[in-house]
């Protein structure tokens, strides 16, 4: 009897790929990915320094040398992985003794003028040169030549530089051109001279600067925040999440004996990629602030000083708290919460709100017009297909500022050939090509957003954010983009207000009876402010700190700060975000979970175990749990309440208000580094040349303003990037907090 065998059948290439041999090992990989990209894909290492993934190719440190065959010839000289594409067939060796001896020469090129300066250097323990010079490099130097000197430069309050250790990967150059695109980095000078630098001598200027400094792969660039405070060995990292705007980027902590020292990027392709902008990764100070509320305390004075509280017991403090509420329930009683409060909180909020009986609820504190009775809404399309848009309209927002990493999606998507159009009362920066602006004063955004014209365009958005949003028409820009969006088929992307605006908005964080700016311009006689800081979280701050002035305030406060104390009778410290499990959901609509990381300071408590020992004391119902996972939190539906429009003024200059960029909230106003940079320009006001000079003010004066509700005494900019008819503010800095929106006068100068 015979046998016969037969060979196994080649395997069939995928359509759009080649096959190639990597050590040995038969793989397919797409047509023009290079060597590098199938080796990781395959999870074979090779070496690198400049390859980043996430950058342009630059094949510039040649570690990744590998040794290849085409068509059974060896190719005459080693090949770099990452700039060599794949081809039909090819054979490629990274750890034969041709392309090993290739890395190791590199490695030692690259060592020649390295300092000895591991031992105090502060990437120490997570520095890829230190990693590879392990396994590439001599244990002997052959060289004993005087190794070059590379002066530094001040790169400004958050990148800290030591030139000298620069391999000239270009890592960071490529950053700062393809990724922030502010191109403030390059390469100076020539062959041994040749040195990383800015070509003005200025700092930073981009809101995503730290990122340098995870892509550079030696200790050239560093946190000037961090540095020397600890090694990266003595460190726990703890997941969490952005809080200061409602993308709510994945980050780690890094926690030593419960201080968090450190903040880095999380990788997560569907929201913030492997970036972090600057606001989420140097706040972290802020929880550090000699005003942090640590002590339950009890009011025994009038005004604001330390001396009008006395420090209290929990059960103490919580005992008041309940005696006040006990005697405002109902109508009497108003609840007003931080739009970044997590969805545990702000579902124990509107539960305590419940059994007090009352329906003045509400986060929605920085908007002016709601009308409409509009919450925070998921975009209509998610983050990352963003970038394969073919037209977005972006309507009333300093977007680079109020969501970074957002407007680096739009980067990308104009990269690719998007059509990027922009109606805003103020021509702000971008770092992309527009392709039609339209500046006009903010009672014309509406207008002029349904007279634009999409042509041809299949993929498209339109993204609503913070300036419409908090405006004096916003309800009316809101019907504007739902109407054009639906004439062009485009999905509305409206920015929540808030880090978790729309996560509370589904716990029904949400009024039945007022509204944030009712149960403000009507008083109450009793509050409950929740996360806030009252003397500039407020839309119309002298409205609201009228209104809380007058009347009994329990506070939930991560801050004892002087408007707090300004105005409540009792506060309760609580933890900020990066010291709770909470769960925020982001501006995509996907519920994001954060762990505890931080410890709480002093006596402070999780806002939820705070609001469940005051639903005891007042004898609640639904507040009886142990746990969190016990207390039966879910979605509820809310019939919003619609708010009167408010009548707006014929005279004066539209306020056009955007919010600073380091100064959103109470914990980034307190992170000192963040303002010390240079984005953080201070308050002023900004108008245009024609209006400056019929309100008879110039550059540099100090003029005085006066909206009908509140004045401020401000330096004036002329520049005729603002609308005519308009005046630019940026909110969250105390001279500004009393302006508000609507219309302001000029009405002298200082």
């Amino acid at each position: 009897m015979s046998t016969e065998t037969t060979a196994p059948a080649a395997p069939v290439v995928p359509e759009g790929h080649v096959g190639i041999e990597i050590d040995g090992r038969t793989l397919f990989a797409p047509k023009g990915s290079m060597i590098i990209q199938a080796a990781d894909k395959a999870g074979i290492p090779i070496p690198r320094f400049c390859y980043h993934e996430k950058l342009p190719i630059a094949a510039n440190c040649r570690m990744c040398l590998v040794d290849a065959e085409m068509g059974g010839r060896p190719m005459p000289k080693p090949q770099p992985a990452c700039a060599t594409p794949v081809a039909d067939g090819m054979k490629i060796f990274t750890r034969n003794e041709k392309a090993l001896k290739a890395q190791r020469n590199v490695m030692e090129f690259l060592l020649i003028n390295h300092p000895l300066d591991c031992p105090i250097c502060d990437q120490g323990g997570e520095c890829e040169l230190q990693d590879l010079s392990l396994g590439y490099g001599r244990s002997v130097s052959r060289f004993a030549e005087r190794k070059r000197v590379v002066a530094d430069e001040d790169m400004g309050p958050l990148v800290a530089t030591e030139m000298t250790r620069c391999i000239q990967c270009t890592r960071c150059v490529r950053f700062t051109a393809d990724i922030a695109g502010t191109y403030e980095l390059g390469g100076m000078q020539r062959g041994e001279n040749l040195q990383i630098g800015t070509f003005d001598g200025k700092p930073l200027t981009t809101e995503l600067s730290g990122n340098v400094i995870d892509v550079c792969p030696v200790g050239a660039l560093t946190n000037k925040v961090f540095r020397f405070r600890a090694r990266p060995w003595e460190l726990v990292a703890r997941e969490s999440l952005g809080w200061h705007d409602a993308l709510g980027s994945n980050l780690f902590l890094h926690v030593r004996r419960g201080d968090v020292l450190r903040t880095v990027p999380r990788d997560n392709e569907a929201v913030n990629e492997c970036w972090l902008s600057d606001r989420d990764r140097y706040s972290h100070q802020g929880l550090y602030a000699d005003d942090r509320a640590k002590k339950p305390m009890i009011r025994v004075g009038e005004g604001g000083e330390p001396e009008a509280f006395r420090e209290a017991s929990w059960d103490e403090a919580l005992a008041k708290a309940a005696e006040i509420l006990s005697a405002h329930r109902g109508d009497d009683l108003g609840v007003l919460a931080h739009p970044a409060t997590s969805n545990e909180e702000g579902a124990l909020l509107a539960r305590l709100a419940d059994a007090l009986g009352t329906g003045n609820l509400d986060h929605r504190i920085a908007q002016h017009d709601l009308s409409d009775g509009a919450v925070a809404e998921a975009f209509g399309m998610a983050v990352a297909d963003l970038e394969a848009a073919d037209a977005i309209v972006v309507v009333g927002s300093n977007l680079r500022h109020e969501v970074p990493l957002l407007h680096q999606r739009l980067r990308k998507a104009a990269k690719r050939g998007a059509k990027i159009h922009v109606v805003n009362p103020v021509d702000f920066d971008f770092a992309f090509a527009i392709a039609s602006k339209t500046i006009v004063p903010p009672s014309q955004l509406a207008s002029a957003l349904s007279n634009l014209k999409l042509d041809g365009a299949t993929r498209a958005a339109v993204i609503v954010g913070a300036v419409a949003e908090t405006s004096a028409h916003a309800a009316a820009i809101r019907q504007a983009a739902a109407a054009f969006a639906a004439a062009n088929d485009a999905a509305v992307c409206r920015i929540p207000q808030g880090a978790n605006a729309l996560g509370l908005a589904r716990m029904g964080v949400l009024p039945t009876a007022r509204d944030a700016q009712a149960m403000l311009a009507d008083a109450r006689k009793a509050y409950v402010i929740y996360g806030i800081e009252p003397g500039l979280d407020f839309a119309d701050q002298a409205r609201a700190l009228k209104a809380l002035g007058a009347a009994k305030v329990v506070a939930f406060s991560h801050y004892a700060c002087r408007s707090t104390r300004n105005v409540a009778d009792v506060i309760l410290p609580i933890g900020a975000l990066p010291e709770i499990e909470a769960t925020l959901t982001n501006l995509a609509g996907a519920d994001q979970r954060t762990v505890a990381g931080g410890k709480l300071p002093g006596d402070a408590r999780p806002g939820w175990r705070v609001l469940r020992a005051l639903g005891g004391a007042l004898g609640a119902d639904g507040f009886a749990f142990a746990d969190l996972a016990d207390a039966g939190l879910a979605p509820r539906d809310v019939q919003v309440a619609a708010s009167a429009a408010q009548p707006q003024a014929g005279e004066g200059l539209e306020l056009a208000v955007s919010q600073a960029i380091y100064r959103v909230d109470a914990t980034v106003r307190r992170a000192a580094a963040l303002q010390s940079h240079p984005l953080n320009a201070g308050p002023r006001l900004v108008l245009h040349s024609a209006d400056a000079a019929a309100a008879g003010v110039s550059e540099g004066a100090m003029a005085k303003l006066d909206n009908g509700v509140g004045t401020a005494t401000l330096p004036v900019v002329v520049d005729d990037r603002v609308a005519r008819g308009a005046v630019w503010v940026e909110a969250g800095y105390g001279p500004t907090a009393a302006l508000g929106a609507g219309r302001v006068r000029v009405t002298g100068v200082v």
